[in-house]
């Protein structure tokens, strides 16, 4: 009985190794953060008089919220920009593209919903009406809905963190809405979003003439530049 079970983990692992890795990886990366954040708040502390805070009060401070919110808001800003964007613009050549004469939402068949859905097809693309259009159109809004959450829960922690240091030199808090039409609010979002569209341009850009050889986001070796929409 233990052999099939262990085989079972072992596939169940290989199947699902790049979600694994991924998720590991950024566990490491926000420990890390965390730990790397947590001494350098302290050591602005300590030149302050202030007492340091333990590792416990530093990821449950705004100051932690609104870095790891901040960076949250503008990677799913970016997935959903590309998600929508790649719908009706393409890129001739890109294999992040779709082909040129694809732009659109596509028909039914092409989509294989409705009564061109299969047997295999997830239940909501047999649908009609409001249930096929927001499983239609249902990873866009996810991405979409999570870029404005961690987007408020940033400008609700931004605030805090911010009223703390105005605070800390015996200035007036300020409120949300002063804080959110702040330049400090977009100078910390604006900064980001740009590193975030930049990458985007350069992965649609790049792509059309570097390969990498075996990847899903490249198009094979020997693919022409120009094929477009074309996956290795």
């Amino acid at each position: 009985m233990r052999r099939p079970i262990v085989v079972g983990i072992v596939k169940w692992i290989k199947e699902n190794s790049l979600a694994l890795a991924f998720l590991i990886m950024f566990l490491l990366a926000v420990g890390g953060q965390a730990v790397a954040g947590m001494l350098q708040f302290n050591d602005q502390q300590v030149a302050q008089g202030a007492e340091p805070v333990s590792f416990l009060q530093y990821v449950a401070s705004s100051s932690f919220a609104v870095d790891v919110a901040e960076n949250w808001q503008s990677e799913y800003l970016q997935f959903f920009l590309f998600i929508m964007l790649t719908v009706w613009f393409v890129q001739r050549g890109s294999p992040e593209s779709k082909k040129p004469d694809e732009a659109g939402a596509e028909s039914e068949e092409q989509q294989r919903i409705g009564r061109y859905a299969g047997d295999r097809s997830p239940a909501w693309a047999k649908a009609r009406g409001a249930r096929l259009w927001l499983f239609s159109n249902s990873l866009g809004l996810v991405m979409g809905l999570i870029f404005l959450l961690s987007w408020l829960a940033q400008s609700v922690a931004g605030q805090a963190a911010y009223n703390s240091e105005r605070l800390g030199d015996l200035r007036d808090p300020v409120s949300w809405w002063s804080y959110v039409t702040s330049p400090e609010f977009w100078s910390r979002s604006l900064q980001n979003w740009q590193s975030e569209l930049l990458a985007v341009l350069s992965m649609v850009v790049l792509s059309i003439y570097l390969r990498q050889r075996g990847s899903p986001e490249s198009k094979p070796v020997g693919a022409p530049h120009a094929a477009t929409g074309v996956e290795g």
